[in-house]
């Protein structure tokens, strides 16, 4: 006869201790490797970039023993290891540029500011941890996380302070500091979409009429499908960014996906979409720019034009170099890529570590995204569900969208790598994703099941 037995697991944060000490190390490595590897000898400097984001760690560690014991122990190790290489690797690209450019000025050390973010992003984790005592609360301000996240996003078209970038129109700036408050908008946006979605879920759902078996819903209620794919429209013409038009729009539509298990809104919503996006090539020279360099990026008039195809073919040759195992940390040409700090981090990892090492950095993702899957799944009330689910695939949907231009499964958008690529607003963002994600994995009971 089968006896099911129930036992508790070990202490997960023993196991993230072991983990974050494991991570700590590798990161050391990696400095170390690219120090002997380029300048042929080890610097002190080591110690600056290595010691803010691994104490932060351990205090961040410390808080979920006290505050949140039973909180995922694979989410922290994970965000730890992306972030730390994606220094190393900034690093690496900073420390062979001259000491003077040939204008006389010091060069921009993105690996120093990449440090300082990364403190910024952790301490603010930490206090998301520390003042956010349930992630049920938020559902209390499902209205103002809407107001907040189409207040972020018009902010960069204000004047005066709205900035463009690579002829984007996604920052405000004043002074030296410049900040992308599109990337807190996808944290408040995901909020009202699932606070939303739990309380529009039946409607959604079962009521309409049916058309040759499928459930049509009524037209009430096609309309939030129908304002976000305006707003993502907007945010394509107005901001001239396709990649964050994208994101917006399919973060609703699998949240709307999960909410309903109605194929019918998805299918919808991505040929309104694709109809919309192809309107844009044609009409809008930045967009079909960079459809033709998707589409023909070795065509001698696509390759030499300003914001052509340069940087993804170069891009390309890059990851053709490093082959199946890489040249090493150090070892390669990330800097013939241009933005090989940023847009172009996976070509520079790809170069260094080769395909082996590229092949692991994705599973790394898909672990993480399989924790946000795997808390979505033992929560039981829904809007639990969908607030792990969609911070989730917030960053499924941006790594998949970034690698797909890199490697030309899809155009580039100017989308940002999660937590690998430089920029502190994406930091900021993502490493408040990763506490709310440990915040809401803190209400999940830790149990096994044996079965004997």
């Amino acid at each position: 006869m089968q006896v099911a037995r129930v036992r508790q697991l070990g202490n997960p944060r023993n196991i993230e201790f072991a983990l974050l000490l494991l991570v700590a190390g590798l990161y050391a490595f990696e400095l170390a490797q690219i120090q002997l590897a380029t300048v042929l000898v080890l610097r002190t400097e080591l110690v600056l970039y290595w010691a803010p984001p691994v104490l932060l760690a351990f205090v961040m560690h410390l808080i979920l023993r006290l505050r949140a014991s039973e909180a995922d122990w694979l989410i922290l190790p994970i965000g730890l290891f992306l972030n730390t290489l994606g220094i190393s690797v900034i690093y690496r690209l900073d420390i062979i540029k001259p000491a003077l450019t040939s204008s006389g000025h010091a060069p921009d050390l993105f690996a120093q500011k990449q440090v300082i973010y990364t403190a910024i992003a952790m301490a603010i984790a930490a206090a998301v941890i520390l003042l956010v005592k349930s992630h049920l609360s938020l559902r209390k301000y499902i209205y103002v996380s809407m107001v907040a996240g189409v207040l972020l996003l018009l902010l960069p078209l204000l004047p005066v302070i709205g900035k463009t970038v690579s002829g984007a129109r996604l920052w405000v700036g004043i002074g030296s500091f410049s900040f992308q408050p599109g990337e807190l908008a996808k944290i408040a946006l995901t909020i009202f979409f699932a606070g939303y979605l739990v309380s529009r879920r039946e409607s959604l759902a079962v009521v309409g009429r049916k058309f040759a078996g499928i459930r049509i819903p009524q037209a009430r209620e096609l309309g939030p499908i129908v304002t976000i794919w305006l707003a993502s429209l907007a945010v394509l013409v107005l901001q001239r960014d396709l990649g964050t038009s994208l994101l917006y729009f399919a973060i609703f539509l699998v949240l709307i996906y999960v909410a309903t298990g109605r194929p019918f809104y998805v299918v919808v919503g991505a040929l309104m979409f694709v109809t919309g996006a192809l309107i844009a090539s044609r009409l809008m020279s930045y967009v079909g720019g960079r459809v033709d360099s998707w589409l023909d990026p070795l065509n001698e008039a696509t390759y030499n034009a300003i914001g052509g195809s340069y940087q993804l073919v170069q891009g390309l040759f890059g990851l053709a170099h490093g082959g199946l195992f890489g040249t090493g940390l150090g070892g390669g040409l990330p800097q013939l890529v241009p933005l090989a700090e940023s847009d172009f981090i996976i070509s520079s990892l790809g170069e260094e570590l080769g395909l082996v090492g590229l092949f692991a950095i994705f599973a790394l993702y898909l672990l993480l995204i399989a924790r946000a899957v795997r808390i979505s799944v033992q929560h039981n009330d829904d809007f639990s569900k969908l607030l792990a689910i969609g911070f989730g695939f917030v960053i499924a949907l941006q790594f998949f969208i970034v690698v797909g231009g890199v490697l030309r499964v899809l155009p580039l958008t100017g989308l940002t790598t999660p937590l690998l690529a430089a920029g502190g607003s994406s930091l900021i963002a993502n490493w408040i994703i990763i506490a709310l994600l440990l915040r809401i994995s803190d209400s999940v009971p830790r149990l096994g099941v044996v079965t004997e």
